[in-house]
């Protein structure tokens, strides 16, 4: 499926990947047997795709980067898992995205319109949503899952197993040990909320009304001195007035590691 590629011919194509007709490879890359790229896609100059990978339409794969190799976990012995990544996504040099493992969901996944700067590392078994920010040398461990329009700040490194909410936005350095919860702002090692992310917020659409309320959830989350299970309590009674708080209470629902504090 490969004779309309547009290919370097210094490229290597394994004969069993399926590239539609519209992609283009750049000088030097390789790319192996159990891949599929989308329409409209372009591989820069010395990347390797490693499968089985999907990758969808319209996506910007920069030069040196590695796709789809196995996961740097011990327990891993060849199994057939798999790297799956949406469309209209940018992932800029250097960025290593490994495959999941049988021992979680077998798939690490990234969603459409997300934005992954240089030097990003995306374990196994991680689950990105949709436009997502990650700024260059932030990292994800095995198994995080991050939600839409998260950001994270350049040299973030998130520790396995742990959730960043969506619209959630960390500073330079951050680590995270524990889970952040939608709409908060974080930074520091380990990590600790510093308020809500009030400015993209408003570049999304979100109401000023909608953003005060989400405000006072913050302060009864974090400034009235509740256990996490009274916060949620009066959290569930905030939802009628605002129902962006929706996510927020899924989202302390379902957090295994506890959430930042």
């Amino acid at each position: 499926m490969t004779s309309q590629v547009k290919i370097h011919p210094t490229a290597i194509i394994d004969p069993r990947a399926e590239l539609d007709s519209t992609v283009e490879v750049g000088a030097y890359t390789s790319i192996g047997p159990d891949v599929q790229i989308g329409p409209g896609t372009r591989v820069g100059n010395n990347v390797v795709i490693a499968g089985p990978t999907t990758i969808g339409k319209n996506n910007h794969l920069f030069h040196f980067s590695s796709l789809g190799e196995a996961p740097q976990d011990k327990k891993y012995r060849d199994e057939p898992t798999r790297l799956e990544i949406g469309d209209n996504n940018t992932i800029r040099e250097f960025c290593t995205l490994n495959r999941g493992t049988v021992q979680d969901k077998g798939v690490t996944r990234i969603g459409n319109d997300n934005w992954i700067m240089a030097y990003v590392h995306i374990a196994h078994d991680c689950q990105v949503g949709n436009h997502t920010i990650l700024a260059n040398n932030s990292s994800l461990a095995g198994h995080v899952d991050m939600f839409d329009h998260a950001i994270l700040g350049g040299f973030t490194l998130v520790h396995q197993f742990c959730k960043i909410g969506s619209h959630v936005m960390t500073a330079v350095g951050t680590v995270v040990f524990k889970d952040i919860p939608p709409y908060v702002t974080a930074a520091g090692y380990d990590a600790k909320p510093h308020g809500i992310n009030a400015e993209g917020l408003k570049r999304r659409g979100f109401s000023a009304d909608s953003i005060t309320r989400i405000k006072r959830a913050y302060k009864t989350l974090y400034r009235q001195g509740l256990t996490l299970e009274e916060a949620k309590e009066q959290l569930a009674l905030q939802l009628a007035d605002c129902q962006e708080l929706d996510i927020l209470l899924d989202f302390l629902n379902i957090s295994t590691r506890g959430i930042v504090r």
